[in-house]
């Protein structure tokens, strides 16, 4: 129970990444708050999680909602110690494809939202003496790939700030790390199905011979989450099966 007595938000929680870390953190028992825009996917995510899992419908690429979110963890949880800023949108374009609306949306859910929430909830960190901030990004935070210009740019935002609010809330005992998953099999990626022969092709870039599960990521985040991990900030770890060593 590495996470007895501690209280969570996880955005994008409905599914995928996010889910995989809410079922985990509760297992380690925390109280975690788990947020998206569809109320329905939400409320079947947290029925299968028990009393660990509160599911509250809202919009990070919404600033009014984002507010809402921290105030209801804050008044559920008296408390807030960790933070997995998780939802995130891939729009899919080069620098002359991507419209100025695709742009617009993919820094304000990927990079404003995690700005916006972070600043929401440092001071209940704080106030409970500390905390973790866990922000998803990319391997291509760091690395480039075709038609992902707007995502990368912001992955790549995500990862600058991670170092910089690190650095900032250090001396609070507010640790801030990032995790930069490689292909993980989740709904996002599957709405860019490929045919079988470009999957082989895909996978033959993994030396691990297989594409990620959300559970890859999840006992990572229980780490950085827990206090096993007091002494790490400020951190980007790549969870790709080996992509990025090739």
């Amino acid at each position: 129970m590495q996470l007895a007595g501690k209280t969570a938000i996880i955005t994008g929680g409905g599914s995928g990444i996010g889910k995989a870390i809410a079922a985990a953190f509760v297992s380690e028992g925390a109280q975690v708050m788990i947020c998206g825009r569809d109320r329905g996917k939400l409320e079947l995510a947290a029925s299968g999680l028990g009393t660990g899992c509160t599911p509250i419908a809202a919009d990070v690429g919404d600033p009014k909602d984002i507010e809402h979110l921290a105030s209801a963890a804050a008044g559920q949880f008296q408390r807030i110690d960790i933070l997995v800023n998780n939802a995130g949108v891939l729009l899919p374009g080069n620098a002359e494809s991507v419209t100025d609306q695709q742009w617009q949306q993919t820094f304000d859910v990927n990079v404003r939202a995690v700005w916006l929430l972070s600043r929401a909830v440092l001071p209940h960190m704080r106030a409970a003496g500390g905390g973790s901030i866990i922000n998803i990004g990319s391997v291509l935070s760091s690395l480039g790939a075709r038609n992902r210009v707007a995502y990368a740019a912001s992955k790549g935002a995500v990862l600058a700030m991670t170092r910089a609010m690190a650095v900032d809330h250090a001396g609070e005992k507010i640790r801030v790390n990032c995790i930069c998953p490689g292909i993980v099999e989740t709904e996002m990626v599957a709405a860019f199905a490929v045919g079988e022969a470009a999957r082989k092709q895909r996978l033959a870039l993994h030396p691990m011979g297989r594409f990620g599960q959300p559970e890859d990521v999840a006992g990572l985040a229980v780490f950085l989450a827990s206090d096993a991990a007091s002494w790490i900030t400020g951190a980007a770890y790549t969870v790709d099966g080996g992509y990025s060593a090739v």
